[in-house]
């Protein structure tokens, strides 16, 4: 079992940043790729960013060098450094390892 706590959306200009913190519980975080994912109302989840247990990412297409990825294997932790952000990228973010899925946290870019 894993519990997934996202936190550090909000509200900011285009242009600016945010850095997304996921907390994950348990032993099995250590052990696994983590992801970011989001989703916008009506609109399926999208894929945002993945990390091996190596440390290893891997982007989509859209977020590629303005996004970046990291974990701490340690303190069960993963973050995402938001960059540069445009109006496309709000939508609510949530972290995910196996078939876990954190509560999401929104991020909104808007002028």
């Amino acid at each position: 079992q894993v519990q997934l706590v996202e936190s550090g959306g909000g509200t900011v200009q285009p242009g600016g940043s945010l850095r997304l913190t996921c907390k994950a519980t348990g032993n099995t975080f250590r052990l696994v790729a983590a992801n970011w994912y989001r989703q916008v109302p009506g609109k399926q989840r999208e894929y945002v960013a993945a990390i091996s247990v190596g440390g290893s990412p891997n982007y989509a297409d859209s977020v590629k060098g303005r996004f970046t990825i990291s974990r701490d294997n340690v303190q069960n932790m993963m973050w995402l450094q938001m960059n540069n952000l445009k109006p496309e990228d709000t939508a609510v973010y949530y972290c995910k390892v196996r078939d876990f899925w954190g509560q999401g946290t929104q991020v909104t870019v808007s002028i």
